[in-house]
């Protein structure tokens, strides 16, 4: 049986990909469309689910915090004008870079440690980073639903539920 990290994980891309195929049906200028009432558009939103993405990679990776900043200033200057499509092949491409790292690893539930030097040190666990990463992601796709609503536009149903459902029928 697969690991419960590792679904979850693939429920994350499988929800980020179901925002990305609602927002196509959708007029283009919803895309960066600024949003008084959350200050941000729906593209912000996205560069910031990717963005993170990418710093617990780094993370998990067992890079140094310097490291993992220099990574997010890096992605910062490299994604913040593209255009939906260039976003969601981003998204593809740390997906599968994720995916390759998890599959690498033996125990998924191995203690990791990173430091912040606001936060200091912490002690957790691989799955538990990978479970942030999700948790994260959740949140952020409600933003976009609410952005969605605000502009007078339907969501898509991104509810872990509706993803076992999915999975069920193949």
């Amino acid at each position: 049986m697969k690991h419960h990290s590792l679904q979850t994980y693939d429920y994350h891309v499988w929800a980020n990909q179901r925002i990305f195929g609602h927002i196509k049906e959708l007029p283009p200028h919803i895309y960066n469309q600024e949003i008084g009432n959350v200050d941000s558009s729906i593209s912000k939103m996205l560069l910031h689910i990717y963005q993170t993405d990418a710093l617990w990679l780094s993370v998990m990776s067992g890079d140094s915090f310097n490291e993992t900043m220099d990574v997010v200033k890096r992605l910062m200057a490299e994604t913040t004008a593209k255009k939906n499509e260039e976003i969601e092949m981003v998204f593809s491409h740390l997906s599968k870079r994720y995916k390759a790292f998890l599959d690498r690893q033996e125990d998924l539930d191995k203690a990791i440690s990173c430091e912040h030097p606001h936060f200091g040190r912490l002690e957790t666990r691989l799955s538990e980073l990978v479970q942030h990463v999700v948790n994260h992601g959740t949140y952020h796709r409600g933003n976009i639903t609410t952005m969605l609503r605000e502009l007078g536009h339907p969501g898509t149903s991104t509810d872990y539920i509706f993803y076992l459902y999915e999975m069920n029928k193949e």
